[in-house]
C-alpha cells in the first residue's frame, strides 16, 4: 500500500493560510462566500481543479475551501478563480489565539453569516434576521387571506398584492442577487430554482389581477392545498410567491443555528486557551497576555485557573482536569518533573511550569488544526452526491420547463400548468444533498476531540468502520510504557534474620530500625539505585520514595557500578549490592522461585544483597494499562480481531497476552517486521488497522489501512497515523470504531433521505398533487431533518458492557462512571 501524506503533514496551520505539504505543493484554505447547495461547491470545486496541478475540496457547512496547488501558484490567482465563478473568497484570517479556531466553523455569508466577534458577521446577521422578521410580517396577511376563505373581503386580493409585491423583489432579493450573478457567470443553483419559482408565481397572479379577471371585486379563493386544474376559479397564487421565500429564509437561518452547534467543537477548543497568564520577570510577578510567553519561560498557573501553553512542572504539586483538552474523566495528579497540557485547568495547589511550547507548537493548537482538517473531508458517497447535485440544478430547470409544456400542450389550463412548473422548481432540494455530509463529519469530530479521538478526516472513518484486524503494539499501548515495582520477595531467614537484628541493635541501645522486610530492603535498594541512570534503578528510586511517607532515602558511601552486573554501595554501615540474579544456585527457594514468576510474567528482576547476604528479590517491569483488557474485549465484541505486535522477547509478549486473550502473538518484532506483518495480513484479505505510539511503529502505521497512535506517544508515530487517541486511555480505541459506524451510518440516512425525498416530491409537482407554498416548506424541512439528524451525533455516547473483566475468567461490575458513560 502506497505511503499516505500525514494528517500533521497534509494539515494548514492555522498560523498562516498556506503551509507547505511537499516539495512542491502548498495547501491554502480559502473562505467562500454565496454558496448555497452542493451545485456551488460542485462548481467551485470543478473551476478550481482545472488549473494545472490544483485539487480543491470544499465544504459546504464551514464555507471554506482546503486547496493544494502548486507553490507558484499565488493565493489570489485561486481567489480570482473562485470570483470568476461567481462567489467571493478570501484566505482564512489566522487565529488570534493559539489553538483558536477564528474563522473556522462560519458559514459562507450566502447561507448564514458567523456568529464569531466580526462586526461585520454580527451586521450580516441583524440584516438576515431583519429581513426574516419583515418577510414575515408582509407574508402572514397573504398566507393567512389567501388560504381562510370566511377572511376574504372585498378587493382582498389588491391588498395582499401590494404586500406580496415587497416580498417578491425586497424579501427575496438575496435570492433573485445570487441567481442572478450565476447567470452571468454561467452556473445555476439552488437560489436560481427559488428565484424563478417566486417570479413566476408572482408574474401569473398579476396577470391573472389585471388580465385574468381575478381582480374584479368580490372574487374569493376557496382553500386548496393542491392546485387547481381548471380555469374555472379565477386564481392568483400570492400564496406561493411569499411561502416561498418565507419558508426557505426560515429553513435556513434554522439550518445556519443548527450548523453552527455543529462545529461548536472548535469554538470550545479555542475557548481553552487562556488569555492572560502570570509570569515572573525580574523578581516581579505580572500579569501578561499569553501570546507574550516565550518558551523556557516559567509562568504561575493558581487554583481554578486555566494553564496557559504546554510545560513542565518546576515547583508544586496539585490535580489537574483534563476532561475538556482529552477526554480524560479523572484529575491528574501532576508535580516537579510532571508535564502538564495547554487548556487544564488546575483543581489544587499553585503550580510553577516551565513553557516547552507555545503558539501553534502546543498540543491544543494541534488537536484544533486535526479537528479542522478533519472538517474539510468527503466521504466517497458525498461525492456521489456533489457529482449529482452538479447536474441536478440544470435537470430541475429543463424538467420544469417540460412539464410547462406538456401540460400546455394537453390542453390544460395555464394557470394548472404554470403551477406544477413552478412547484417543480421550488421543490427540489440540492441543499440536503450539499449538507449530508458535512454536518454529520463536524458534529462527528467535535464529538471525538472532546472524547479524546482525532480523526484526520471522513476517509479515516469510512477505513476505521471497515478494519476487521487490530495490530496491537505492547509497550506505551497496552501497558504504561513506564517501568514499575510489580513485587517484592523477601526470603523468610532474611527477613528472619533482620528482626534479629534489630532487635538486637535495639537491646545495645544502637537505635536501630524498627522498620525491616519489604518496605526496609527497597529502602536500601533504592539508596544504591540513586547513582544510576538504569530504567530499572529509577522505578526503583521512584517506588520507594512513593512509600516513603516523605522521608528522604539514606546516602549511599563508596558507590560502584560493575556494567552488565548491577551496582553496590555502603548504605548505613552496611554493604548493599543490587545485580542481576545470575546463577540461582546459591540463593533461597523463595527467592528462586521469586525470579521465575517474574520471569514467566516477562518482567525483570534484581537481587538485593545486604552483608553478602542475599535478602529479597525486586520484580520490574511495564505494567498493563488498567483499561488494556476491557478495550481488548470490546473490540472483540465489535468483530474485530486482535493481533499483538512487540519487539520484546516471547516470554514477555505471552505474558501479557496471556493476561488480555490475545492468542495471535508475534514478539522480538524489528520496525520491518511489523510492517511485513500488515503486508502478510492484507495480502490474506484482512483490513488492517495499527495501534502504536513509538518511531519503531511509523513503518507499520504508514502501511496499515488505517493507523491509529496514542496521544502520549512520539510525533513521528502521531505523524504517520490517521486516527490519534489523545488521552492515556485504550479505551478510546473501540469508542473510535462505535463513533466511526454511528458516524457513517448517519450520513447514509442523510443521503437516502436526501435522494429519496427528490424522487419523491419531483413526480408529484410534475404531475400537478403539489402547491408552490407546500413545496417550499417540504423543501426547507428536508434541510432541517438532514442537519437535525447530523446534530444527534453531538450527544452521542459509547454504549459499553456493563459487566466487564480483568482478565480470562475473571469478571467484575462496571463502576457507576462507567456504567453512566
Amino acid at each position: 500500500m502506497a505511503h499516505r501524506t500525514s494528517p500533521a503533514a497534509s494539515a494548514t496551520s492555522p498560523a498562516s493560510p498556506a503551509d507547505p505539504v511537499s516539495a512542491d505543493l502548498v495547501s491554502t484554505v480559502l473562505v467562500v462566500d454565496g454558496m448555497t447547495c452542493a451545485a456551488c461547491v460542485g462548481r467551485v470545486e470543478r473551476k478550481l481543479g482545472r488549473l494545472d496541478g490544483v485539487s480543491a475540496t470544499v465544504n459546504l457547512a464551514t464555507g471554506r475551501a482546503k486547496v493544494s496547488h502548486p507553490a507558484a501558484l499565488s493565493v489570489g490567482d485561486l481567489v480570482t478563480v473562485v470570483e470568476a465563478a461567481g462567489y467571493a473568497a478570501r484566505p482564512a484570517e489566522p487565529p488570534a489565539r493559539p489553538g483558536g479556531a477564528a474563522d473556522t466553523a462560519r458559514p459562507a455569508p450566502g447561507r448564514e453569516p458567523a456568529d464569531g466577534p466580526s462586526g461585520s458577521g454580527e451586521a450580516n446577521e441583524r440584516r438576515e434576521r431583519d429581513r426574516l422578521l419583515i418577510t414575515a410580517l408582509l407574508s402572514i396577511p397573504v398566507l393567512t387571506l389567501s388560504m381562510v376563505p370566511g377572511w376574504q373581503f372585498r378587493n382582498w386580493q389588491w391588498l395582499c398584492f401590494v404586500l406580496a409585491a415587497q416580498v417578491a423583489v425586497w424579501g427575496a432579493w438575496p435570492f433573485h442577487q445570487r441567481a442572478l450573478r450565476g447567470l452571468r457567470h454561467g452556473t445555476a443553483t439552488m437560489d436560481t430554482l427559488v428565484s424563478l419559482g417566486v417570479t413566476a408565481s408572482f408574474a401569473w397572479s398579476a396577470y391573472a389581477l389585471f388580465l385574468g379577471g381575478a381582480g374584479r371585486p368580490g372574487m374569493d379563493m376557496p382553500l386548496s392545498l393542491l392546485p387547481s386544474a381548471s380555469g374555472d376559479v379565477a386564481g392568483v397564487y400570492l400564496e406561493a410567491t411569499v411561502g416561498v421565500p418565507l419558508f426557505v429564509l426560515a429553513g435556513r437561518r434554522l439550518e445556519a443555528r443548527a450548523r453552527r452547534g455543529t462545529g461548536s467543537a472548535l469554538r470550545a477548543l479555542a475557548e481553552l486557551a487562556a488569555k492572560d497568564v502570570t509570569v515572573r520577570r525580574g523578581g516581579v510577578e505580572r500579569r501578561v497576555p499569553a501570546d507574550d510567553l516565550a518558551v523556557g519561560e516559567v509562568f504561575l498557573v493558581r487554583p481554578g485557573e486555566r494553564v496557559a501553553t504546554d510545560g513542565t512542572v518546576v515547583e508544586g504539586g496539585s490535580a489537574l482536569d483534563l476532561s475538556l483538552v482529552t477526554g480524560e474523566s479523572r484529575p491528574v495528579e501532576v508535580g516537579p518533573g510532571s508535564r502538564v497540557t495547554g487548556g487544564a485547568v488546575n483543581s489544587g495547589g499553585l503550580l510553577e511550569v516551565r513553557a516547552d511550547a507555545v503558539g501553534s507548537d502546543t498540543q491544543l493548537a494541534r488537536i484544533t488544526r486535526l479537528v479542522e482538517d478533519a472538517q474539510t473531508g468527503k466521504a466517497a458517497v458525498q461525492r456521489l452526491a456533489d457529482s449529482v447535485a452538479a447536474v441536478f440544478v440544470p435537470a430541475v430547470i429543463a424538467v420544469s420547463v417540460t412539464v410547462l409544456g406538456f401540460w400546455l400542450g394537453a390542453g390544460a389550463d395555464p394557470q394548472a400548468a404554470i403551477t406544477a412548473a413552478v412547484a417543480v422548481l421550488v421543490v427540489a432540494c440540492p441543499c440536503a444533498l450539499g449538507l449530508a455530509t458535512p454536518t454529520a463529519l463536524l458534529a462527528a469530530t467535535g464529538r471525538g476531540a472532546r472524547l479524546g479521538i482525532l480523526v484526520s478526516g471522513v476517509e479515516a472513518l469510512e477505513r476505521l468502520r471497515k478494519v476487521d484486524t487490530v495490530v496491537l503494539d505492547k509497550t506505551g499501548t497496552l501497558t504504561t510504557g513506564r517501568m514499575n515495582v510489580t513485587a517484592v520477595t523477601v526470603s523468610a531467614d532474611a527477613d528472619a534474620d533482620a528482626r534479629a537484628d534489630a532487635h538486637a541493635r535495639a537491646g545495645a541501645g544502637a537505635g536501630g530500625h524498627d522498620r525491616v522486610g519489604a518496605a526496609e530492603v527497597l529502602r536500601l535498594a533504592a539508596a544504591v539505585e540513586q547513582g544510576s541512570e538504569h530504567p530499572l534503578a529509577r522505578a526503583i528510586v521512584a517506588h520507594a520514595r512513593s512509600q516513603a511517607d516523605g522521608h528522604p532515602l539514606p546516602r549511599p558511601v563508596r558507590f560502584a557500578a560493575v556494567p552488565g552486573s548491577g551496582v553496590s554501595a555502603l548504605v548505613d554501615g552496611e554493604e548493599v549490592a543490587v545485580t542481576r540474579p545470575g546463577e540461582l544456585g546459591g540463593i533461597p527457594d523463595d527467592l528462586r522461585e521469586a525470579v521465575r514468576t517474574a520471569e514467566t510474567a516477562g518482567h525483570t528482576a534484581v537481587l538485593v544483597r545486604v552483608g553478602g547476604a542475599p535478602r529479597a528479590v525486586i520484580s520490574v517491569g511495564d505494567t498493563l494499562r488498567p483499561d488494556a483488557y476491557r478495550a481488548v474485549e470490546h473490540l472483540r465484541r465489535l468483530g474485530l480481531r486482535p493481533v499483538l505486535a512487540t519487539g520484546d522477547r516471547e516470554a514477555t509478549a505471552r505474558a501479557i497476552a496471556g493476561q488480555l486473550g490475545i492468542t495471535e502473538i508475534h514478539a522480538e518484532a524489528l520496525p520491518e517486521d511489523k510492517a511485513a506483518l500488515v503486508t502478510t495480513l492484507q495480502g490474506h484479505g484482512s483490513r488492517v488497522a495499527v495501534v502504536g505510539d513509538g518511531v519503531n511503529d511509523a513503518a507499520a502505521l504508514a502501511a496499515a489501512d488505517l493507523g491509529i497512535a496514542m496521544g502520549g506517544g512520539t510525533d513521528v508515530a502521531i505523524g504517520a497515523a490517521d486516527v490519534t487517541l489523545v488521552r492515556e486511555d485504550i479505551q478510546a480505541l473501540p469508542d473510535a470504531v462505535r463513533l466511526a459506524r454511528h458516524t457513517l451510518a448517519t450520513i447514509r440516512a442523510n443521503l437516502v433521505w436526501a435522494f429519496g425525498y427528490n424522487l419523491v416530491t419531483l413526480p408529484l409537482a410534475a404531475v400537478g398533487r403539489l402547491n408552490p407554498m407546500v413545496a417550499a416548506a417540504a423543501m426547507s424541512v428536508s434541510s432541517l431533518l438532514v442537519v437535525g439528524n447530523s446534530l444527534r451525533l453531538r450527544a452521542w455516547n459509547p454504549s459499553r458492557p456493563r459487566a466487564l473483566g480483568h482478565g480470562p475468567g475473571r469478571t467484575r461490575t462496571a463502576t457507576p462512571w462507567e456504567a453512566a458513560s
